[in-house]
């Protein structure tokens, strides 16, 4: 029991060190991540992916259209065993699952909450280089007011999906590979990164949609 506390332990730090690197990678589409446990007859899954990858999109669902596609992908990614199948010899049942979706709506621009303090001027004494010189600086503040909500604007539109799982596999020599209908089910993503943790170690892997079998074994 401690030695897969500690295996969970591990798997809860990866998003945290995997953050950095996505972040350096400003948000890839195409490319989801996967953190698996395996210790005893518990497995225990990670996985979160860019909402273009999932529903084609990744601004707020307002629609009915958009909000029935977010919905038919959280229902799909609450089933583990669907997307990422081992085999039936290992006898895996599902002990907990759950996704959701983070980002997009949780950001919002905030262009507005601090408006420019209002200038007055008296043009009937005002020296007319200062007066010039006023309308450079605030015509540069724009500016750069108008570069920041840009990038605001484009932060704001990043969402991911998120999901959990645990796993009870009878049988967990029988692990030997997992094979990702994951690609299937969703036709916009490309490869997801992949890392698994065993009492023996852990290894990093590249799964493709063109080569879509994660090979398990030791």
């Amino acid at each position: 029991m401690k030695r897969t506390l500690s295996l969970l332990a591990v798997v809860a730090a990866l998003p945290a060190v995997a953050e950095g690197t996505r972040e350096l990678d400003a948000h890839e589409h195409g490319v989801g991540t996967l953190n698996i446990a395996i210790e005893d007859t518990t497995v225990s899954m990670e996985f979160e992916a860019p909402g273009a990858d999932i529903v084609g999109f990744e601004y707020t669902a307002k629609s009915e259209a958009d909000i029935s596609a977010v919905n038919t992908a959280l229902a799909t990614l609450s089933s583990p065993l669907q997307l990422f199948a081992v085999p039936d010899s290992a006898l895996c049942s599902i002990v907990d699952a759950h996704a959701a979706l983070a980002g997009g709506e949780e950001h919002e621009d905030h262009a507005d909450e601090h408006p420019h303090e209002e200038r007055t001027h008296d043009h009937g004494h005002e020296d007319h280089e200062k007066h010039d010189d006023a309308k450079h600086e605030e015509h540069e503040h724009e500016e750069h007011d108008s570069d920041h909500n840009d990038s605001h604007a484009e932060h704001a539109a990043h969402s991911e999906f998120h999901a959990n799982y645990t796993l009870d596999c009878a049988k967990p020599e029988a692990l030997s590979n997992m094979t990702f209908a994951y690609f299937t089910a969703f036709p916009h993503a490309q490869s997801v990164d992949v890392q698994v943790i065993k009492s023996t170690g852990a290894r990093a892997y590249q799964v493709d949609r063109n080569a879509p079998v994660l090979n398990l074994e030791p």
